[in-house]
């Protein structure tokens, strides 16, 4: 039977509660933690190493790129916070310098495995990845809008009064502030909110739905005013990821994808519903919009593409 290994590059919250859930979900035979703080990652390695009589047999351990060889997938969580005063720009700039130092070591080591990145600005980023490795568009994933999805639909399930899993729904476009949610084709077991009687229980209101997605757009802000970072649901997205991808399993996500005449879009990674399975992006495909879902969408390119000119890339 094949072996199964990830390599996590960055082990702060985001990186570490990652891979904890990796632990707990069994997902590979080896994880590697790299990280620019050795001794954080050897410290991360042995307290996760302590639970393995608790969990799945696994090989956990501090490495370095050359352990790169032979990874399934490389998991970027590592990149700078910004600073105070700093402009968006400035910490797009800095970051692009990390993941060129970072992307230069990991294809020393390894020419076919899947780039996966968390770091935030998550879609520039994903694209800073595919350009600087140079690797098939198939095989470099950002995280993109699952976890603004799963958000949403967390949001509307509440209101609902079901399971979230019964909640079917995406959020596309940008991880961040002009995100884009998917009204149109939003259902709960086959039926379509805008379709049903205004006394059903099923039917949301304009204003419910200005509250949901303004919550979910808001989601990372008031997490953040509360206790400094988000990381638990986003290490179960990169998770989720990396799960449809070890196990094959063609999920529809909405991952970070390079599009090439995505509803007119070219040449920006985005989150859209896209197939994920053990060659990383089997397809991206391009749902329905309405004429308003359409223009923000573009709106959301657009932004993106300024930021890409901004930072040359």
């Amino acid at each position: 039977m094949k072996t199964s290994k990830i390599v996590l590059i960055g082990s702060g919250m985001v990186g570490s509660t990652f891979a904890y859930t990796v632990l707990l979900r069994g997902l590979v035979h080896e994880l590697v933690i790299i990280d620019a703080n050795r001794a954080k990652a050897e410290g991360d390695a042995l307290d996760l190493n302590h639970g393995l009589m608790l969990a799945k047999p696994m090989k956990i351990y501090a490495g370095d790129y050359p352990d790169c060889r032979g990874a399934d997938i490389i998991v970027i969580t590592a990149g700078a916070a910004q600073r105070p005063g700093e402009t968006r720009t400035d910490l797009m700039s800095r970051n692009v310098a990390i993941f060129d130092s970072i992307i230069k070591q990991v294809i020393q080591h390894n020419e076919d495995g899947i780039l996966l990145i968390a770091t935030n600005p998550v879609d520039i980023l994903t694209q800073v990845a595919l350009k600087l490795s140079g690797w098939p568009k198939s095989r470099v994933i950002g995280s993109g809008t699952l976890l603004d999805s799963s958000r949403f639909r967390y949001l509307i399930a509440e209101r609902l009064r079901v399971d979230p899993r019964s909640v079917h729904g995406f959020i596309v476009g940008e991880h961040g502030d002009s995100e884009v949610p998917v009204w149109s084709s939003l259902n709960i077991a086959g039926v379509i909110p805008d379709a049903a009687a205004n006394q059903s229980r099923w039917n949301l209101d304009e204003r419910a739905k200005d509250l949901i997605y303004e919550e979910t757009r808001g989601a990372a802000y008031k997490i953040i005013e509360r206790k400094g970072s988000t990381y638990y649901a986003i290490a179960l997205a990169l998770a989720r990821i990396c799960e449809a991808i070890l196990r094959d399993q063609h999920s529809v996500l909405a991952v970070s994808s390079y599009l090439e005449n995505y509803h007119g879009v070219h040449d920006v990674c985005l989150g859209v519903p896209t197939i994920v399975g053990r060659n990383g992006v089997e397809e991206v495909l391009e749902i329905p919009l309405t004429e308003k879902e359409m223009a923000l969408f573009l709106a959301s390119a657009e932004k993106l593409k300024q930021f890409l000119k901004q930072i040359g890339f």
